[in-house]
């Protein structure tokens, strides 16, 4: 998809890609990791910061490393990726057994794990993994409000009405479960859930609300939160990104086309918000101090912003890729640790405005920098 000083950037890029995993795939070999700690690897297949149900071995990234080690396979034929991406499946299966902590992201978890290890060996126990993950987030679908129910119980607070605009990311896991079972109910709930947030998450400008509460008995909008972005009504980076790669997704696997025009409209406020140096913010409505970034909103709107390139025209083809690549070759040259000193590859990634941890390294940074970048070169896994 590139050329030139493009195509010269791209080989470059892969080749640190390589020699990182290399090592860092052997260090953490039996770890599924979220981030790092003075520059290693945690484990959240053991570790549970919190102590909570859902923190530890049920923690909604815990697909990504696994995710990471498929790419690698894919990209190198190297069968270690592949040992090492079978580790961190067969570990998950814990969360079957204990149940209570799984959730809407699910799909986070069994697709670049399960679903990917069944796409590329046709492995039939990967295959049974994925189908019950399946079926455990079509069970969340609230059939008065066309939603899929977001988390579990929160102390304190009634969210039984509440859904929010990542879990589009989850959607392929049932697309690729009525595309197997040729059982069309899985895509039915998916669509629905993504026909609502066309309504009641995406603005008319092309930003998005991160969390909408509906009414779980009767339907309808009760109100929005601004969840993990500055405030109601802001405009969450990161949930721009859940939204215009999100809608991708959905008009990959239906070719419905208000999905994609939904995507180039999100696309295009994103793209309009871009800052002249690239660095792309926890919210695109924060104040201007505390200057707090998100590396991995980069990421994902890159690999977003690639999609559409390859699903339109000429003229607008140029319009997404050149975006992509200013956030990517941004984050190569000032937001990535090619070093020893840390396993993860992206700095400064925040997992939210409001929580205290700001610019640290987050497992799914490095996946979506990976994925964009295999993206370029035309031979990615597309996992989702």
């Amino acid at each position: 998809m590139v050329a030139g000083e493009d195509q010269e950037w791209l080989d470059s890029i892969i080749a640190k890609i390589k020699t990182k995993m290399e090592w860092v795939s052997e260090k953490s070999r039996t770890k599924i990791p979220y981030t790092t700690i003075h520059g290693t690897h945690d484990d959240r297949s053991v570790d549970n910061p919190s102590g909570t149900v859902d923190n530890g071995i049920n923690w909604w990234t815990n697909g990504f490393w696994g995710g990471m080690m498929w790419l690698m396979y894919h990209e190198t034929n190297d069968e270690k990726f592949k040992d090492i991406a079978n580790i961190s499946e067969a570990k998950l299966d814990e969360c079957f057994r204990q149940f209570y902590g799984l959730h809407h992201d699910v799909g986070f978890m069994w697709l670049p794990t399960s679903v990917a290890n069944y796409k590329v060996t046709k492995k039939p126990e990967s295959k049974k993994r994925g189908l019950h993950a399946a079926n455990l987030l079509a069970g969340r679908f609230n059939l008065a409000g066309g939603f899929i129910r977001a988390w579990n119980d929160l102390e304190g607070t009634d969210t039984r009405g509440w859904a929010i605009i990542d879990c589009l990311f989850n959607l392929p896991l049932l697309y690729w479960a009525s595309e197997e079972t040729g059982d069309p109910r899985f895509r039915q709930i998916a669509m629905k859930h993504a026909d609502t947030a066309m309504t009641a998450f995406v603005r008319p400008d092309g930003s998005v609300h991160h969390i909408v509460e509906f009414d779980p008995f009767l339907g309808g909008v009760v109100r929005t939160y601004g969840g993990q972005g500055f405030e109601d009504g802001s405009s969450w980076t990161r949930g721009q990104t859940w939204a215009l790669y999100g809608y991708m997704m959905s008009y990959l696997h239906t070719q419905k086309e208000e999905y994609l025009q939904t995507a180039k409209r999100v696309a295009h406020y994103f793209m309009a918000n871009i800052p002249a140096n690239g660095i792309i913010p926890v919210d695109f409505r924060q104040p201007c101090e505390p200057a707090y970034e998100d590396s991995t909103a980069a990421a994902i709107a890159a690999c977003g912003l690639i999609e559409i390139a390859k699903a339109v025209g000429q003229y607008e083809k140029n319009i997404y890729l050149k975006a992509a690549l200013k956030l990517l070759r941004t984050l190569d040259e000032s937001r990535c640790d090619w070093t020893t000193n840390s396993d993860c590859i992206l700095m400064n990634g925040s997992e939210a405005y409001h929580r205290n941890n700001h610019h640290s390294s987050i497992i799914y940074g490095d996946y979506y920098l990976m994925e964009a970048v295999f993206k370029l070169k035309g031979n990615d896994l597309y996992l989702w």
